[in-house]
């Protein structure tokens, strides 16, 4: 699979804490578990690697995504699939009632959209 860029997350929800055991938590459909597989197979540290999600910059912006060599000491880590996602705490909060899906579009690009979990 050719990638050829990720497209961001825009989520609305403000930063207020990680969750704790038995909270909801991002969950990932099969397309995007392969997807983060293939984007993160990329990296050298491929066995530690994933996708993070964390607060852009700008807030408005909503969030961006990186490939990261592990996560970092205050991430949620959602692990399904073989596949590892890095949430920072704003992502945490936001994202913890939602399912991230991707499609590759026909130029290769991933495009990551998000659904209330079910």
């Amino acid at each position: 699979m050719r990638l050829a860029r990720i497209l961001g997350i825009v989520a609305d929800s403000k930063p207020s804490g990680i969750p704790t055991e038995g909270q909801d938590m991002l969950t990932l459909t099969e397309n995007a578990a392969t997807a983060v597989k293939s984007i993160v197979s990329n990296d050298a540290e491929v066995d530690t690697a994933g996708l993070r999600i964390h607060t852009a910059d700008d807030p408005a912006q909503g969030f961006a995504l990186n490939v990261a060599p592990a996560p970092e000491s205050e991430d949620a880590v959602v692990e399904e699939a073989g596949a590892r996602v890095f949430l920072d705490a704003g992502a945490t909060v936001a994202l913890d009632d939602q399912v991230l899906d991707a499609q590759v579009g026909d130029d290769g690009a991933v495009r990551f959209g998000l659904a209330m979990q079910s």
